[in-house]
């Protein structure tokens, strides 16, 4: 995810721009306050907050329908058949498509201007999900489901470095509104899918999960262009770095198929050599990065961004923080639906204090970044940790947990994960200049994309070692308790991480 400096220089077409006031009861973060700014404060584009709205629909349709399939693959594999492998794929494929295409997807943003490639990446975003509700095979629904990856790969990218452009040294005042919807819409997705298969909408079934973006994704993309900002490129002139980009999604490739099938698949040979075969492949990619960018010639990455602190600390604490909660997220859902049988509706509704408490938590923290900087991260990771203990705790008892029994340390671990996203992304970019914005943007991206994989292959490895299906509830909450401490773990290694990052969001001068 990136930020754009309110040192950018933005062409409107329409309005002159002019400094609104933001909506009562928004709140400045120290997002606001992360990048450098000019001596004289940079303009606001007058129809900023209808702009935002734009964004925000577009960046809750990556979001919902990455986590959105695994409900509804019951559904979906009783009308159109395939084996299990091919249902897991349907999630595999789209996370694949968005990792690898990531790094495209950012430079196009810096090449031809974001409003105009989020309009196209939303445009084929849309086009892919509704052939992914019109498919007739499993195969045609594997397909459209990469295809609306590789799309949403173009316009996430673009979503913050429009934020920047929106709001200047306003962006605080954006990001109390838009930290609590990502940290709601990040676990909401299950939620929102098991109500949708269960409701059946005219008879729909499991399309209407696709079909749901038609309306949403129309909204954002008419409001996106009447209101968004058409700025000139960021960096005229640059062209792409086609051999970079095959070699980059080659890479990606060989690193992330077997950290999603390998697990699933009992760890083949094969997988263990695509891995081994990855370091060789993005070893090469960084190679030609640094050859091309001291030729003079345009680089798919900015290598300058590894200069900054703030940036390569960021990516460090990003690995570990999405690692652990994603790997968290599919141990929890296997043991409720796996361990105790619970259906997908049920179980869903059974985190929902999650979705609950990282919604409270991002609210809560964009009062408390101000004033706690880099503060407010470790305040959040403390109280993951101490929820995390409580779950470890429940997980030995002897009687299996009802319906409602995790709630409450679900909530604060919701609580705490929520208190993350908001200041996370302006802390982690605000040092980056306007032409590395997009590159930066995309590369971090791909880590999380990455780190989520790894979580799913390590901590869903480590609950199937000590869970076989069928095994009972007993057996579920020993493996539960396992991949419970683990994750205590690696939030305390991200507690540490932190460290690394700025006290503070760089301060305005």
């Amino acid at each position: 995810m990136n930020t754009d400096s309110p040192e950018a220089a933005v062409t409107f077409t329409a309005e002159t721009p002019t400094t609104d006031a933001a909506p009562a009861g928004a709140a400045s973060l120290d997002t606001a306050e992360t990048v450098s700014a000019p001596t004289e404060a940079p303009a606001t584009y007058p129809r900023r907050w209808l702009g935002l709205i734009a964004i925000l629909a577009t960046t809750l349709l990556n979001l919902l329908d990455a986590s959105i399939v695994n409900v509804a693959a019951p559904a979906i594999r009783t009308e159109l058949g395939g084996t299990a492998s091919t249902i897991q794929w349907l999630a595999a494929g789209y996370t694949l498509a968005l990792a690898v295409g990531l790094l495209t997807g950012g430079r196009l943003g810096d090449m031809f201007g974001r409003k105009r490639v989020l309009m196209i990446g939303l445009v084929g975003f849309l086009v892919a999900s509704l052939a992914c509700g019109a498919a007739g095979t499993i195969e045609l629904l594997l397909a459209a489901r990469v295809v609306q990856g590789a799309f949403a790969a173009v316009m996430v990218p673009q979503c913050f470095g429009l934020i920047r452009d929106l709001f200047g040294r306003d962006m605080g005042k954006a990001y109390a509104v838009f930290g609590p919807l990502i940290g709601l819409a990040s676990i909401a997705g299950p939620i929102a899918a098991g109500l949708l298969v269960d409701a059946d909408l005219f008879g729909t079934g499991w399309r209407s999960i696709f079909l749901i973006n038609l309306p949403l994704g129309i909204a954002a993309l008419v409001l996106g262009a009447k209101v968004l900002p058409a700025g000139a490129p960021k960096t005229p002139g640059l062209k792409l770095d086609l051999g970079g980009a095959v070699i980059a999604a080659v890479g990606m490739s060989l690193l992330l198929v077997p950290l999603v099938e390998g697990r699933e698949l009992g760890w083949p040979a094969w997988s263990i050599a695509m891995l081994l075969a990855s370091v060789p492949v993005l070893a090469y990619f960084v190679r030609t990065q640094v050859k091309r960018a001291r030729s003079g010639r345009t680089a798919l990455i900015e290598l300058s961004v590894f200069a900054k602190r703030s940036y390569t600390s960021g990516i460090a604490f990003v690995v570990v923080f999405f690692g652990a909660v994603t790997g968290f997220s599919l141990a929890v859902g296997l043991f409720l639906q796996l361990g105790l049988g619970f259906g997908p509706l049920k179980a869903s509704l059974a985190m929902a204090a999650w979705a609950v408490g990282a919604f409270v938590g991002s609210g809560a923290s964009a009062g408390l970044a101000p004033k706690l900087g880099r503060g407010v991260l470790h305040l959040g990771l403390a109280i993951m940790t101490a929820s995390l203990v409580a779950l470890w705790l429940q997980f030995g008892a002897a009687a299996a947990p009802g319906t409602w029994a995790l709630a409450p340390a679900l909530l604060f671990y919701g609580i705490g994960m929520g208190m993350i996203f908001v200041p996370l992304f302006g802390i982690i970019t605000g040092e980056l200049e306007d032409h590395e914005v997009g590159s930066a943007s995309g590369l971090l991206e791909s880590f999380q994309q990455g780190a989520a994989a790894l979580g799913v292959a390590v901590l869903g490895t480590v609950f199937f070692s000590r869970f076989a299906i069928g095994g009972g509830a007993a057996e579920a909450m020993g493996a539960a308790q396992w991949v419970t401490g683990l994750t205590v773990g690696l939030t305390v290694v991200a507690f540490l991480v932190a460290f690394g990052l700025p006290k503070q969001a760089k301060a305005e001068h």
